[in-house]
């Protein structure tokens, strides 16, 4: 695991803003965030989601912030936050896979919440997966295709679904399967 507590909810990492006015939060995200950077930002990511150069992705992600360790593989069309990409760590050799989103940010009714997102050492996001705000995946944690993980990932361990959860082991899996006999 990385630097926090297993037991402590991501909610409890994120940091609370108040909306500044009547609306929700999203009609506020000009006093949130510079504008011209928000729109760099987006310029820069729609090129790290096209370009099929991992080195290219790598340095423009550091660009906007982004901490990117050596040998990070970002897939195609992959995406960081616009908002705070650089509440993101993704640590050496790390795999990010296609299209899919680290969010660092959640604009509610009556408040926004940022929070930073570490992916480990050899950790892999399958395709199309959602990462929120607040969340830790170990090294070597494996997370499913089209998985949204609302909590941390431990070190090693592989979680899938909507919210994402532990797998079982690969025998005790083949060993509940419908199809065995």
């Amino acid at each position: 695991m990385t630097s926090s507590d297993e037991t402590t909810p991501r909610h409890a990492r994120v940091e609370r803003h108040a909306t500044p006015g009547p609306g929700n939060s999203l009609a506020h995200w000009t006093t949130a965030r510079n504008p011209i950077r928000v729109a760099l930002n987006y310029v820069v990511i729609w090129l790290v989601r096209i370009s099929p150069s991992l080195r290219l992705k790598r340095w423009l992600l550091r660009r906007i912030g982004v901490t990117v360790g050596e040998g990070v593989s970002w897939g195609l069309e992959a995406t960081p936050d616009v908002f705070w990409p650089d509440l993101i760590t993704v640590r050496a050799n790390a795999i990010v896979g296609y299209d899919a989103t680290i969010l660092c940010h959640e604009f509610l009714q009556d408040e926004y919440r940022t929070g930073e997102v570490v992916v480990g050492e050899r950790a892999m996001i399958g395709a199309g997966a959602i990462i929120l705000p607040g969340v830790e995946i170990g090294a070597e944690a494996r997370v499913a295709a089209n998985s949204l993980v609302t909590r941390d990932v431990p070190s090693g361990a592989t979680v899938a679904g909507v919210p994402a959860v532990p797998m079982g082991d690969e025998s005790s899996e083949e060993d509940s399967s419908p199809f065995t006999e």
